[in-house]
This record gives C-alpha cells, sequence and structure tokens, in this order.
C-alpha cells in the first residue's frame, strides 16, 4: 500500500514537473517571441516604422484658422483636414473620462498594451470587446492606417500598432496622448478632431460639451461612418447611451445620472463648415489671397525645414483679425433685410409687361446683346468648355440646351430654389438682382470691423467691397468742400449762390463749357450756406466750389486720402465721376472722423503659427492730410446732412414718409437722436446708390446697385442713395447700439482746442469777399 502511494506520488510529482517545464518553457518562448518581434520590427520586417523624429512630432495637416477680434473662429482654411488642435486643458473632465471608461478602462495601468484585454480578446474571439488601447489606436490613426482586410497583413499591423503605441507612451505623457487621440480623429462632415466636432455638432467649442454630448463624440470613435449622427439617429443614441453606462460602471457616473441622462433626447446642433459657409465669407476669401501674397513675401525660417514657403492650408497658422463677429453678424443681417425688401420692389417694377428689355432700362436691343455677349463669354461654362477643346459653337449651343439648375432666391428659406432654365437664361436671371456692399473701420486704429462683400457669397461671389469700383456720385463732393475749407479758408457758415453755373470752355483742362444741373433741375437764386448745400446735396454750389478752388488741390486731398486710382484734374470729377470701392471711400471718410489723420483700414493684427510664434505682426501706416480744424470743419459740414439735407430719415419719424416708403426704407422710422455725420450719394440714373455714416469711433459705407448700370431703379424715389444705402446703415447701427458691449460712440465728435473756422452761423460773417482776394493767391500754389 505504502509502495503504490509513492508510485502516485512520483507520477505527481514528475507529472507537475512537466507542467512546470511546459510553463517556463512557453514563457521563455514568449518573451524570446515579443523580443524577437520587436527586433524584427526594428529591422524593418514588418514594413517602414516611425523614426524618433517622427513620433517627436506626428505630422498631421492642421488647418489655418482665422479669429475675430472678439475671440470667435470665423472661419478655417484647409484642403482635407478641417483640424484645429486643442490642449489636453481644454478638453472637458466628462469627454476624458467617456473615453477611458469606453476605450480603455486600465489606461492609466498599462505602458501602451493592455494584456488583461488581449488575452480576453483571445480567450473570447473579441466578442467581449477588443483590446486595443488608446495608446494603439492613437498609433494606428498616426502611422499605421485602416486595418487590412488581409488576415497576415492585419497581424502585422497590430504588431506595429504594439510597438509604435509603447514608443508612444515612452515620449508623451497620458494626458498628451489623449489630446493627439481626440485631435487626429475624423469625426465626419469635415470634423477633423475634437474642436470641429464639436463645433459642427453642437455648435459650441469643447469645454462647453455637456456629459451626454461628450458620450455622442465618443461612441462616434468606434466608426464615425457607422454611427453618423445626422443619418442614424438611433443608432448613435444608443450607442450614446452605451458610453453613459460605460461611465455609470466605472463611478464617473451615479445610476441615477445615467438614467437621466439615457432618458434625454439627443440634441444635435449641425453647423457644417466648409470655405462657402459660416460667417465673413466675403472677408474670409478676400483674406485668403492676402494671405497667399503674405506667404510669397514671408518664406519659412531655414531651421524650420521642409516645406520652403507657408501653406496656409496644412501649417496650422492662426490668423488674428480686426473683423468683430456681433458686428459682423450685424452688418449682414442689415445687407440681408434690406437688398431682400429692395429686391422685391425692383421686380415689382421690372416685370415683362412693365418693362420688356429686363432687368435692363434705356438700352437698345444690340447694346443687350453686347452685354450678354460679354457675360457669356466670361462665365465659368464658357471657361471650361474652352479649356476641354469645345469649339466655339459646342460652347454656344450648350448656353441654349436646357438644364436643371440651383439659384439663388430671396422668397426661400434656404435662399435657393431648384429649376429648369437655360445657362444664357440664367445669366440673366442672375442679373436682375440688385448688388450691394458694406464695411466698417474704426477711424483712430483703421481696425475693420465688419465686411459684407455681396447677397450672397455662393452665388454671386463678386466681392463689391474692395473689387469692384462704381462712380462714387455727391459721396465724392465732400472732398471738394474739404479742398476750400483747407486751401481757401471757407467755413461751413460762407453762402454761394444757387443759380446755374458754368465754368468755360479750357480752363481747369475742360476743352468745352461744363454747365452742370441742380438733380431737380431747379434753381433758387439765393444764397446757400455751404453746410446747408452740402445738406442738399446742390451741384450748382458744388461746381463753384471747384472753379475757386481748382481739380488740382483736390485730386491733391483725394490721393492722400487713400484714393489711389488715376483721377483726371478736370471739373467733373465735383459731382462724382470717378470710380472708387467701398474700402476706398470708409479709409477717405476716416480721415474726418479721426481729425485729419488718415488711417490705412487694417484686416490683420497677427499672424502665428502652430506653436504661437508670431509670424507676423502689423504696423499701422497713417498720414496727416488735413488739420484738425479742417477735419472738424468737415464734420460739421456732414452733420447737416443728418439733421437737414438727404439724410434726414434717420432722425425724423412722419406718417407721411411711414406710409409713402415703407416697401423700400427698410425698419423705417429709425429715430436716432445722437450725432451723426453722412453723405448719401447717387449716380446718373439711379445706377448706384451710396451712403457713408459716420459716428466718432465707427466709419461705415454703403453702396447698392446693378451689376450693369443699365440695371437700376426708374426714377429718383426709389434709386436714391437715401433709398438704397442708407437703409442698411440703420438697420446695422440699430442693431450695434442695442449691444452695449460694442461700445459704439453715441456722443460727439471731438473737437480741437483751437478753433478758428467758424461754425457758428448765426454769426454774419461775409468771408466770400476774402475768397475773391485768395483767388489770385492760389492760382500761384503749387499741389
Amino acid at each position: 500500500m505504502a509502495k503504490k502511494t509513492q508510485q502516485i506520488k512520483k507520477k505527481t510529482s514528475q507529472g507537475f514537473g512537466i507542467y512546470l517545464k511546459w510553463f517556463w518553457g512557453l514563457f521563455f518562448a514568449g518573451v524570446l517571441t515579443v523580443f524577437l518581434i520587436f527586433l524584427l520590427a526594428a529591422w524593418g520586417v514588418f514594413g517602414e516604422m516611425p523614426t524618433f523624429e517622427r513620433l517627436e512630432n506626428p505630422q498631421t495637416n492642421l488647418a489655418t484658422e482665422i479669429l475675430s477680434s472678439d475671440g470667435e473662429t470665423l472661419g478655417k482654411f484647409y484642403l482635407d483636414d478641417n483640424r484645429t488642435p486643442v490642449a489636453y486643458k481644454d478638453l472637458p473632465s466628462n469627454l476624458v473620462e467617456a473615453l477611458v471608461a469606453t476605450e480603455d478602462v486600465r489606461y492609466y495601468d498599462h505602458s501602451g498594451i493592455d494584456m488583461r484585454g488581449f488575452l480576453r480578446a483571445v480567450a473570447f474571439l473579441g466578442q467581449k470587446g477588443g483590446a486595443s488601447t488608446i495608446s494603439q489606436q492613437l498609433a494606428r490613426q498616426l502611422f499605421v492606417g485602416v486595418r487590412s482586410k488581409n488576415t497576415f497583413q492585419a497581424v502585422t499591423q497590430k504588431i506595429k500598432e504594439w510597438i509604435i503605441a509603447t514608443r508612444l507612451e515612452r515620449n508623451y505623457t497620458k494626458e498628451e496622448i489623449i489630446a493627439m487621440y481626440m485631435n487626429i480623429y475624423d469625426f465626419g462632415y469635415n470634423a477633423d478632431g475634437i474642436r470641429s466636432a464639436a463645433r459642427i455638432y453642437f455648435g459650441k467649442e469643447p469645454p462647453a460639451l455637456k456629459v451626454e454630448e461628450s458620450a455622442v463624440l465618443v461612441g462616434m470613435l468606434k466608426n464615425s461612418s457607422l454611427y453618423n449622427p445626422i443619418r442614424r439617429t438611433e443608432m448613435v443614441e444608443n450607442r450614446r447611451n452605451t458610453v453613459l453606462s460605460q461611465m455609470a460602471k466605472y463611478g464617473y457616473l451615479s445610476d441615477q445620472q445615467k438614467d437621466s441622462l439615457q432618458a434625454l433626447e439627443m440634441d444635435i446642433n449641425f453647423n457644417p463648415e466648409s470655405h462657402r459657409d459660416g460667417p465673413a465669407r466675403y472677408f474670409r476669401i478676400y483674406l485668403q489671397r492676402w494671405l497667399k501674397d503674405w506667404i510669397e513675401e514671408n518664406p519659412k525660417p531655414v531651421t524650420e525645414g521642409g516645406r520652403e514657403k507657408w501653406n496656409i492650408y496644412l501649417d496650422g497658422l492662426k490668423v488674428y483679425t480686426t473683423i468683430d463677429s456681433r458686428m459682423q453678424a450685424n452688418a449682414e443681417k442689415a445687407v440681408a433685410d434690406h437688398m431682400k425688401q429692395l429686391q422685391a420692389e425692383f421686380f415689382h417694377q421690372n416685370t415683362p409687361m412693365r418693362n420688356p428689355t429686363t432687368p435692363f432700362l434705356d438700352l437698345e436691343s444690340e447694346e443687350i446683346r453686347l452685354i450678354m455677349e460679354r457675360a457669356m463669354k466670361n462665365s465659368d461654362r464658357w471657361r471650361k468648355m474652352k479649356a476641354q477643346g469645345k469649339s466655339e459653337k459646342e460652347i454656344r449651343d450648350s448656353f441654349t440646351k436646357k438644364a436643371e439648375m440651383t439659384v439663388f432666391d430671396w422668397k426661400s428659406e434656404t435662399q435657393e430654389k431648384d429649376t429648369v432654365m437655360t445657362p444664357l437664361d440664367s445669366i440673366r436671371y442672375y442679373k436682375t438682382f440688385l448688388r450691394a456692399a458694406m464695411m466698417s473701420m474704426e477711424p483712430q486704429t483703421g481696425h475693420v470691423k465688419a465686411w459684407v462683400g455681396g447677397i450672397d457669397y455662393k452665388h454671386f461671389q463678386y466681392d463689391n467691397v474692395i473689387q469692384g469700383a462704381r462712380q462714387a456720385g455727391s459721396t465724392f463732393k465732400p472732398f471738394v468742400y474739404a479742398a476750400a475749407i483747407d486751401q481757401l479758408r471757407y467755413s461751413p457758415c460762407d453762402e454761394l449762390p444757387d443759380n446755374q453755373y458754368c465754368i468755360e470752355a479750357n480752363k481747369h483742362g475742360n476743352p468745352e463749357p461744363w454747365c452742370p444741373k441742380n438733380s431737380n433741375g431747379k434753381y433758387s437764386g439765393e444764397m446757400y450756406s455751404l453746410k446747408k448745400a452740402l445738406a442738399n446735396s446742390m451741384n450748382s454750389i458744388t461746381a463753384q466750389l471747384i472753379d475757386r478752388v481748382g481739380p488740382k488741390p483736390v485730386v491733391s486731398i483725394v490721393k492722400n486720402l487713400g484714393l489711389t486710382r488715376e483721377i483726371l484734374e478736370v471739373p467733373s470729377i465735383a459731382l462724382g465721376t470717378p470710380d472708387f470701392n467701398v474700402y476706398e471711400m470708409v479709409g477717405a471718410y476716416g480721415t474726418f472722423a479721426n481729425q485729419g489723420v488718415y488711417v490705412k483700414p487694417v484686416m490683420v493684427t497677427r499672424i502665428e503659427d502652430k506653436n504661437g510664434t508670431v509670424l507676423y505682426e502689423y504696423t499701422p501706416e497713417t498720414k496727416d492730410v488735413l488739420s484738425k480744424e479742417v477735419a472738424y470743419a468737415m464734420v460739421n459740414l456732414l452733420e447737416g446732412v443728418t439733421e437737414g439735407g438727404s439724410g434726414t430719415r434717420l432722425r425724423h419719424n412722419t406718417q407721411a414718409e411711414e406710409t409713402v416708403y415703407k416697401e423700400i426704407v427698410t425698419g423705417y422710422p429709425y429715430e436716432f437722436t445722437n450725432p451723426i455725420a453722412g453723405k448719401t450719394g447717387t449716380t446718373q440714373n439711379q445706377s448706384d446708390g451710396w451712403f457713408m455714416g459716420m459716428v466718432p469711433n465707427l466709419v461705415t459705407g454703403v453702396w447698392v446697385g446693378g451689376e450693369d448700370r443699365a440695371t437700376h431703379f426708374k426714377n429718383i424715389r426709389y434709386g436714391q442713395g437715401a433709398s438704397m444705402a442708407l437703409p442698411i446703415w440703420a438697420l446695422y447701427m440699430k442693431q450695434n447700439y442695442d449691444n452695449l458691449e460694442l461700445g459704439i460712440s453715441d456722443g460727439e465728435f471731438v473737437a480741437p482746442e483751437e478753433m478758428t473756422i467758424n461754425l457758428d452761423c448765426t454769426k454774419k460773417i461775409d468771408s466770400i469777399i476774402q475768397v475773391n482776394d485768395l483767388e489770385d493767391d492760389l492760382d500761384d500754389m503749387e499741389f
């Protein structure tokens, strides 16, 4: 019996020894295998591995971010990746907790590989969860790529993930790895990285994400194409609830919190981002061109390596602009509200029954044909087909074939409608829409606060703020008055007669006599102060002033005011025949509000690289043009426009005005009571309507007109600047004043300490005689 027991013990001992040998054999074999795998990987057997330098500086495409002066993101420039990195400290704790609870619960305990998770995945064939850690998922996103369907390649990829994950863990902290992972993931719909995802799906920055919102985004990490919150709402909501359950399971939420959050309906606030969507679209396209020019002149430092020039689509630049997002929104709304109403009236007046040549007026059929021919040859369709080698006949034929298309429409909520028409008809259709432009600037700094280049960038991509130039009309007259006050020492109270005035031939470079008429064709014969004459935009008085001061001094002042286009030194410029754009006009008028100092408009204050290194900082460009006295006298003159002239409707509230003009003077009555200096402008045949409006710390210019000068209202009632452009300024300023945080001034303009120019028109001072004496001296002066 004892012998039998001894034999059993011996066999047991031998069996245990065998198991022990197997265990250690397998253990050392496993260790050797892992060692060999890492060694083979180092030798490149499994493909190229990232170098230390690449691990330290992984290449990710970063979008250039455009920031407003109040810290809001106006938009981004990118090719494929709309990515702006977020630091770990800016990730909400609920997002990190949801990530760890769902993707890698032992994240803080391993060094890149979770062996417990790996063994579980092997034992249950992945049925109870995978084994990829957050570090491995980051390795896949950065260096490995999409999992191959080939088994051998998939295993090889997994091995590379392990190796890279452990190396990442050595190079980065746990917090840095989480931030990198959340910044690299593609959430779909151009939502590259957590910041874009938070903005696009919930309309907020990452720190503001609620628990249930973070759970949605973490749930999408499993497969953002499958768990798409726009297309598969129920599936994504179920996935969100799974994430919330995981958070409760691991102690990040109580069961009560979990239940209440799971009961909530998923609330997606979808805000797609693209180059053609979002605020300040015209400004962003201008900025894109500006940046490309800046890049040409400012290459990367030699130490930067890689690309020689900065890439606005890949290098993650931060561009700090002067645009105020709140004022920009106010400007865009003002333009849209008024133009929608104005366009309705224009359509009403230009039905085929009322105007057979709509949208053109006063043109012969041949003139219209030439306009359409030019538009056709300038179209994208013509250029593309020509580049494809199509014959001219084929191209022309394509313009007469009907096709389905989406066109602009003010009546639609989306401002678009689907229709069928020929491309040629679509050209004419778009020419029926009046265009608009608006720019607002702080005169003391030149900082541009709002920029609206048109009514809808998607359909009207021509930027009328800076690309276009149209006749200035009566908005040019203040420059004539400024020259007279500056050179002849006129005052706003000096008087001239309202008679038709002719400048004889061959005087001031004029080959023929020039006898401009008042807009109503009438002359009172009465004496008018300069202030009253400018307020009522009287051509007879302006003609006398340009004759007395001469065109040359006027052109000289205009050039110093930033209007650098070629201007003929002839008397007719006094009535605004030269073409200028809104950008130039706002800069020029800003000189009056800034005590005679011209400040070039500024749009960009600073550019930084992705690391915060300052690459560019602007330097103001200024020029002393007028004395403080002359500038203040001009402000006084322009205040008269809104106190008793063409801009008076900014202030009054009369039933007759409201009844007659309510269909076009959007938002009337305005009832402003604060000091406002301004000038309306209307060109021949009502082709252009202008309004330049100023308060002490904000100068704004508005232009409205057709693409072609032949597209206009029939009469001055609707086509004047006070009807077409002034309402946009009024709507904009009303909104600005409603937001006290903007700090828009409602006080008096700053007066100089000493004022020798008479502004009190109750004091009768006959300075006309003095002017005549000065004329002889003026003829001898050089400009």
